[in-house]
């Protein structure tokens, strides 16, 4: 590799990095709850935060292999240990979003279409969709958390 790209990829890997971690907290802790608390139409703020949740899948599964192939194009230095635990890190998020929005978040939009106009919360799927929720926000947390060691990891 030349030396310009030796020095380019490395910081395209801490950017992809930052990009992934700070696009799921702006979302997850600023976007979605804002949306909750300043429209009062509830079915309507839960129908954007679920398409802004949807739109960070996309990018989550495009960081994560954008940080694969940085990983293994651009860490010459790196010893086995950080390589592989880096590795662990990028793999666990990826499954964090696959578990979230392609197992749980189709049961969640089976229960808000079965709820109607009136939406899920005021419906008899109140505690499943609360519980499904619940395991959902569970996985963001600690994907949240991969994210920020990820980061760290890159330095």
């Amino acid at each position: 590799m030349g030396a310009p790209m030796a020095g380019f990829l490395p910081r395209l890997r801490l950017l992809v990095a930052a990009l992934w971690a700070g696009s799921l907290w702006a979302v997850g802790y600023l976007v979605a709850p804002t949306l909750f608390a300043t429209l009062s139409d509830r079915v309507l703020a839960g129908s954007i935060a679920g398409s802004m949740f949807h739109s960070m899948a996309l990018l989550s599964l495009g960081c994560g292999l954008a940080m694969l192939l940085l990983l293994w194009r651009a860490t010459p230095g790196w010893d086995g240990k950080r390589r592989r635990t880096v590795l662990a890190i990028i793999v666990l998020m990826v499954m964090c979003t696959v578990v979230s929005h392609f197992g749980l978040q189709p049961m969640m939009a089976e229960l808000r279409a079965a709820a109607g106009p009136s939406g899920v919360m005021e419906s008899a799927m109140k505690s499943r969709f609360g519980m499904l929720h619940g395991v959902s926000s569970g996985i963001y947390l600690i994907q949240s958390l991969l994210a920020g060691w990820l980061v760290l990891k890159q330095t």
